[in-house]
Parts: C-alpha cells; structure tokens; sequence
C-alpha cells in the first residue's frame, strides 16, 4: 500500500526527478511544495510560518525536504532565511502533524574542507563547511537530530553529491576539479536512495553519504548502505586535464583547513 508522500521543492532539480520516479514507478500519493504554485504544486514560502502551507502536512508518512537555496556560494542573508529557516518551519510542521519520518537534502559541502586531506571521508568526522551554504545545511542536520530527539522520529540527511540538472553526465565539464568528478551522483542513485529511504525500517536520526561509485571517491557509502540499504548502481572515472589540475592548484592555495573558519568571500549581506 503507498504512503502519502510530501515534497518540497518540488520544482526544482531533485524535485522534479524524484516525482516523476516515484509517480512512474510507486503507488504513493505525492503533495508537492514550492515557493512558486505549478500545476499540482502549492505555493509555500516555507522561509515564513504559515498555517495555509503548513496544513499539507496533516496525514502525511513522510517529508522529502528538498526547498531551500541549492547555491553553494549562497550568502548569508538566503542560507540564514531559506535554508535554515525553511527547515526548521518545516520541521515544525512535521513534528505539529506528527509525521514520523523526513528525508532532508543536506550536501557535502559540510565536508568541503577535506577537499585536499587524503583518506576516506566519514560521516563521524568533524565537520568541515566553508560557506554559508555549508553551514546552513549542517545547521538543518542539527535541527533534525532534535526532531528525532524530541518526537522519536526518522530523520535522514543526504549529504548529496555532484548532481546536475537534466541528463546528469559526468565528464570533464564539471567543477571543482577532481573532487567534484570523483562525487558525482548519477539520476538512478538519487532515485534509489529515495526508494530506499522510503523502504528502510526505523532508523531514528542519521546521516549518510550520497554519490556513486566513482573512481578515487573518497566518500564513505558503507554507512549508507548500513541506514537505508544503498548500493550504487553506477560509476564514472574522472577526467583530469590540465584545467582540473589549474582548478585543484587554485584551490588548493586558498583552501581552509579542517578546523578553522569559513571564507569571508562569502560575507555578503546582499538579498
């Protein structure tokens, strides 16, 4: 039998993907949010309470959380307001209507400072963020560690890798040098992941790694195979030529180690 399904974000990158998986594929039944009402999406600013958006809320199993600014160099004012905001008015909601399960699309740039570290990255060690947008995520996961805390409820962050609007092909056109190839995440593992954290039993509050099974990938996905029972179905290599390797030495030179604080370039008190 389905669960009653809601999405926010819905129109946006992920948004669009996951729901036309899961209408393709599940019998679920799907409520979908976004700040702009299309078609069957209900207009929800969810950087400000209220009661109209937050009704959607009664009845539902679980919340897909994906609203909020997908910028990495978002600056303070929308990382503070849409993304840490947003979660927390949406947790809210979740904890008001009782729903007992919220899937929350945090990202890996909350480890971003292990860029240029060796080993794997784990989900156990400090975190690391150098932006707001960073932060801000980081700050949703906190949030849903004392949702769980407080209503015994499923909270899962995705700390989601490289993903890319439309087809999603890996190769040399992405950024962030050989770190950003080696986490890509190709459309079927984002899609698996959301039938997996659909399926999972009860897992109280966790967070997990989210790419493919890329060459060189550094990033920790036992874990996550362990939450929600995630095994990536698809893989890329890495294509390194001499822009990758100027991008890493450019990068690499201004860096922050894992830490320290966060780039002030980021600063901007502009909307």
């Amino acid at each position: 039998m389905g669960k009653t399904i809601l999405i926010t974000g819905a129109a946006g990158n992920i948004g669009v993907k996951i729901t036309a998986h899961l209408r393709q594929t599940s019998d679920h039944k799907l409520r979908l949010l976004d700040r702009r009402a299309s078609g069957d999406i209900v207009a929800a600013d969810l950087g400000s309470w209220d009661p109209e958006w937050a009704r959607h809320f009664d009845g539902v199993d679980i919340v897909f959380h994906f609203a909020g600014n997908p910028n990495g160099n978002a600056n303070w004012a929308s990382a503070k307001r849409d993304n840490i905001g947003g979660t927390l008015r949406v947790l809210r909601a979740a904890r008001e209507k009782n729903v007992r399960r919220v899937i929350f699309a945090s990202t890996n740039q909350t480890m971003l400072g292990y860029r240029f570290a060796t080993g794997p990255v784990t989900v156990d060690m400090p975190p690391a963020p150098l932006s707001p947008y960073g932060i801000s995520k980081l700050a949703g996961e906190e949030a849903g560690r004392a949702f769980t805390e407080e209503t015994g409820g499923d909270f899962l962050a995705l700390r989601i890798g490289y993903f890319q609007p439309g087809e999603n092909r890996p190769g040399a056109h992405m950024e962030i040098g050989e770190w950003g190839q080696s986490m890509w995440l190709s459309n079927r593992d984002m899609n698996q992941a959301v039938d997996k954290a659909i399926a999972a039993p009860p897992f109280g509050f966790a967070v997990v790694n989210l790419v493919s099974n890329n060459a060189g990938m550094r990033w920790d996905i036992e874990h996550t195979r362990e939450v929600i029972g995630y095994v990536p179905l698809d893989a890329a290599t890495p294509v390194i030529a001499d822009k990758q390797r100027e991008d890493d030495r450019i990068a690499r030179a201004r860096t922050i180690a894992p830490g320290d604080w966060f780039d002030e370039r980021f600063f901007s008190v502009a909307p």
